[in-house]
């Protein structure tokens, strides 16, 4: 009989993680809206990734929002006729509204509901929920996670390199002219995103150039991070073949790493179209041993 703790881990789509393995993993998952052509859709639920990617080469306008207040507390409510109290880990606050409703909406459960603002997205997120999930199996309470998780939430980084600047224009990253002169030269953008905030990391010509620019930036990441273990993901928008062939780069390059290849969540795909790819590194606990 399966062990049952005290605390649950919630986390939303963004966190890159699929539904079978978030309940292998025995964590829970909260479906991300999509908009596509002005009509709501949920991750996993009522759009896959395969139907989103062919209506965005359709043409189709695409953007993001928020899980309603009414989803969360649907969540939550049903969770804590099970558990005594549960964290939720949702997407940085520097990139959306979401940590603050889910934090504001948690006033009204009377220290039963412990928002985690870790600064991460993707594959990061996903680490965190792992870690959480790791301390959950320690016994630690979840004001002890929070704690840990909002400590830790700024140890990591994501490099994306995009191959259309056409979404970026869309959402008024990129001017016009800079997404038309982009495409003339070929320019592909390397963004970062690290404690939270996405930022232009370099500019350079074609993929292959794009590649070699993150693997320049993890190499200095993992300089920086003091700790013997770290977690490298790849991640990819609708082209899998690219991604396993960007995941057989990074394990190539950091033959140290055992490197995990994940989607990009449809939120980040929004913004970065087809063909993107990624990668995330942080801080590995499971093997580290760290404590709190």
């Amino acid at each position: 009989m399966a062990t049952m703790y005290k605390t649950a881990i919630v986390t939303d789509t963004n966190s890159g993680l699929l539904p079978e393995e978030a309940e292998h993993l025995g964590i829970h998952l909260v479906p991300m809206p999509v908009i596509v052509d002005e009509e709501s859709f949920f991750e996993y639920v009522s759009i896959t990734q395969a139907d989103f990617f062919a209506r965005l080469k359709g043409g189709a306008a695409v953007s993001t929002s928020q899980p309603s207040p009414g989803a969360l507390l649907s969540c939550w409510d049903a969770l804590l006729e099970t558990y005594d109290n549960l964290v939720y880990i949702p997407m940085s606050s520097s990139l959306s509204g979401e940590y603050q409703t889910a934090a504001m909406l948690a006033e009204d459960y009377d220290g039963r509901v412990h928002v985690a603002d870790t600064h991460r997205i993707s594959v990061t997120q996903r680490q965190a929920a792992l870690d959480a999930l790791h301390w959950v199996q320690q016994e630690k309470s979840a004001a002890e996670i929070k704690v840990y998780l909002e400590h830790d939430g700024r140890n990591s980084n994501i490099f994306i390199a995009v191959n259309t600047l056409e979404l970026l224009k869309k959402s008024g990253r990129v001017t016009a002219a800079g997404a038309a002169l982009g495409s003339i030269l070929s320019i592909k953008p390397v963004l970062r995103i690290q404690g939270g905030k996405l930022d232009a990391y370099r500019k350079v010509r074609g993929m292959r150039a794009a590649i070699q620019a993150m693997i320049e930036g993890l190499q200095a990441d993992l300089q920086q991070l003091d700790c013997p273990q770290v977690m490298l993901r790849a991640a990819y928008a609708g082209d899998c073949a690219a991604g396993i062939a960007w995941q057989a780069a990074l394990q190539e390059a950091f033959p140290e790493c055992t490197v995990g290849l994940d989607p990009l969540p449809l939120s980040v795909c929004c913004h970065v179209g087809y063909g993107a790819l990624g990668v995330g590194i942080a801080k590995d606990i499971l093997t580290e041993g760290d404590a709190i």
